[in-house]
């Protein structure tokens, strides 16, 4: 027990700390029905981790995390954009994933230029939780914390957005604003643990969870709990089976986020109804300074 501690312990403190915001934003991004925008965002980040190695700067630097978050900020502006102008005939799923192809697709042409092309892609990809060292973990927890607080601060808001959007725009909520502040600090998050669990870990722990909870729970403060359940869950035994099967540690807990997925589906499918009562995840209020009640 004691080695198993030695070996995982920061991966495991990692991946106990920083999937809660994930969670919470995945909820979000399950309602607004754009899936694939964190993989789109987190491969425009890793875009700009590509610049940043073509320009010979090291690939968890200073430069490339700004080059990644510059790329990222471009990628909320779209997605911002394309909510608010696309074509019914064109949903913005359909762009969100034109986007993703296209970042892929350059991040390939330029890495093809570098001498270790084929492994920063991979590393991209799987990530690397297994070396996480304790700064880099209390550095994106304290990160996370922070963009924590402005959803908690701008709730209303923000919930507004994703579950009731008719009544923001009814209310007259600046909804480009608050979209844009949305996509900026959703992939300030998807930056920042890009560079830790890479692309499939960030898409699995954002999406998975939310989708499990909406299976079996309609209301905010349970979809939450079972979302955090689920990721704790199987981060514990996906980091469990990596060190006793010498696995790759990101790939095991995606796996075992995917049997949860399975296990959560077939207890929905033969649960009892849900209570006919339980029809809002939010309860509506006045946005703040468009009614009579304030925060």
């Amino acid at each position: 027990m004691s080695e198993i501690l030695s070996v995982m312990k920061w991966p495991l403190i990692a991946c106990l700390l920083l999937p809660g915001i994930l969670v919470y934003l995945g909820l979000h991004i399950v309602r607004r029905e754009i899936i694939f925008v964190d993989l789109a965002l987190a491969q425009v980040a890793t875009l700009g981790t590509c610049v940043a190695i073509l320009l010979h700067y090291e690939p968890n630097s200073i430069q490339a995390y700004a080059m990644s978050l510059g790329f990222t900020l471009i990628g909320a502006v779209i997605f911002t954009l394309t909510r608010n102008y696309s074509h019914h005939h064109v949903p913005q799923e359909a762009l969100i994933g034109i986007v993703y192809v296209v970042a892929a697709a350059a991040g390939i042409l330029l890495l093809s230029r570098s001498a270790e092309g084929n492994e920063e892609l991979r590393r991209t990809l799987i990530g690397d939780v297994l070396l996480v060292d304790p700064h880099r973990v209390w550095k994106t927890f304290g990160l996370f914390a922070g963009v924590g607080v402005v959803h908690f601060i701008f709730r209303r808001q923000f919930l507004a957005l994703s579950f009731e959007p008719e009544r923001a725009e009814k209310e007259g909520l600046a909804v480009g604003w608050w979209d844009f502040l949305f996509y900026a600090l959703f992939g300030l998050v998807v930056t920042s643990f890009v560079q830790i669990g890479g692309v499939l870990l960030v898409f699995s722990y954002l999406i998975v969870p939310a989708v499990c909870a909406n299976f079996l729970a309609q209301r905010l403060g349970v979809l939450l709990a079972i979302g955090w359940i689920t990721a704790t869950v199987a981060s514990v035994v996906g980091l469990y089976c990596s060190y006793q099967f010498d696995i790759p540690t990101g790939a095991a807990i995606v796996c075992v986020l995917g049997l949860a997925l399975v296990l959560s589906g077939t207890v929905a499918r033969f649960r009892k109804r849900v209570d006919p009562g339980e029809k809002h995840l939010v309860t509506p209020r006045p946005l703040p300074g468009h009614g009579a009640d304030h925060p």
